[in-house]
């Protein structure tokens, strides 16, 4: 029997024959049709392997992923997206946002790490995959890897990054409509309270500060107990002492490479912040946190644990309220290798009218089989028909 269970991973098993493989460093993000998977890295496939020794691109690209996926949430199928001629090279550890049914893609390495990095911004169309590099102008922010993104009104902002020596905090901001870059802060030391330069940290936002969540260098990791956030009002940096979980008396601990996501609450208006896995240097984390940016309370969410410690993984929350995760190097018998996993949790409730979406999808597997009108006239409402992909193979 179908049963709704929030806070509870789901995983999801592909059912075409066509899918990515097991991959780190990447960056996913969702809609409510599909789950879309960027770049990545894997210097651990054996140049005879089947699948890939007849793709020219994997020939040429490897150990990066020249790719973008999309997997489809009814059909749970992917599909890759034909994309790749208009690819940078720099394919891992890259900045990704998803606006409408664009996916912009910025910063990023090549391999070996640091030694080709981006500043450049590319724009993909998830509907088609064609993707364009956007030509810019003004004050470009160094080329790095590992920084974070928020999209802000028509403005792009990206915090910090690494060149694979120099660590920064600095933030910038690019203007869509013109096509301008823009400084926004340099942390030069002239304030105590600039936060350390770090790269694969994430961000939180609502509408007034960018919050900047762990992350660290090659030797370390950031904690939460204090976190720095910056009020784009006043152009000023500043810490924020965080609430601890009241159970257990402690924050999440340090690290880098962490999923995160965020939503607000439609009744409330409060928005909160998610973060799951990542990695300290010596540990590989499995839990999962949630900060509410109204009192900046932390709370950990006991009864959702990830399958597996994982880090260098991707996170991304659908309109609804459902995170996904993609990939990374989980740890399993003291062993660590990457995966191609797809595991999904609910962090809300939502109406019912998804859930019984997600009954029938339970039920029946094979609604791409069923012509749209058919399934209109059984009563299924049109919005969920149309997030089928029918066309799917």
């Amino acid at each position: 029997m179908y049963a709704f269970k929030p806070f509870a991973f789901t995983k999801h098993e592909p059912r075409s024959a066509e899918r990515p493989k097991a991959r780190s460093g990447h960056r996913i993000a969702c809609d409510e049709l599909n789950l879309y998977s960027y770049g990545g890295f894997n210097p651990c496939i054996s140049n005879d392997d089947p699948d890939m020794r007849d793709d020219l691109t994997w020939v040429e690209s490897k150990p990066l992923f020249k790719e973008l996926w999309k997997f489809n949430l009814v059909t749970q199928e992917w599909r890759r997206l034909p994309c790749q001629e208009n690819m940078p090279n720099e394919l891992a550890s890259n900045a990704v946002i998803l606006k409408g049914d664009k996916l912009l893609i910025y910063g990023g390495t090549g391999v070996p790490f640091g030694y080709n990095c981006s500043n450049h911004l590319y724009i993909c169309d998830v509907k088609n995959g064609k993707m364009q590099m956007v030509p810019a102008r003004g004050h470009f922010p160094l080329a790095q890897y590992g920084q974070a993104l928020v999209c802000h009104g028509s403005y792009l902002y990206t915090v910090g990054g690494t060149t694979g020596y120099n660590y920064t905090c600095d933030i910038h901001r690019f203007e869509l409509r013109k096509a301008v870059w823009e400084h926004v802060y340099i942390c030069a030391g002239r304030d105590q309270s600039e936060p350390r330069g770090r790269y694969r940290h994430e961000l939180a936002f609502d509408g007034n500060k960018i919050y900047v969540l762990g992350g660290g260098t090659a030797l370390e990791a950031f904690g939460f107990l204090e976190i720095p956030a910056f009020d784009l009002a006043t152009n000023k940096w500043m810490t924020l002492l965080t609430q601890r979980d009241s159970n257990y008396n402690s924050v999440p601990a340090p690290r880098r490479c962490h999923g995160s996501v965020q939503y607000t609450d439609e009744k409330t208006g409060v928005t909160s912040v998610v973060i799951s896995g990542g990695y300290d240097g010596t540990y590989v984390f499995s839990d999962v946190w949630r900060l509410d940016l109204n009192n900046l309370q932390w709370n950990c969410l006991r009864k959702c644990v990830l399958p597996n410690p994982v880090y260098f993984h991707s996170a991304a929350l659908t309109p609804e309220g459902c995170m996904y995760t993609f990939g990374g190097i989980i740890k399993k018998d003291d062993e660590g290798t990457r995966t191609d996993a797809v595991h999904s949790v609910w962090l809300i409730i939502p109406k019912l009218s998804v859930i019984c979406w997600q009954a029938l999808n339970y039920y029946n597997r094979n609604l791409k089989y069923y012509p749209p009108d058919e399934l209109l006239h059984i009563g299924v409402p049109a919005k969920f028909v149309q997030r089928i992909e029918h066309d799917a193979s």
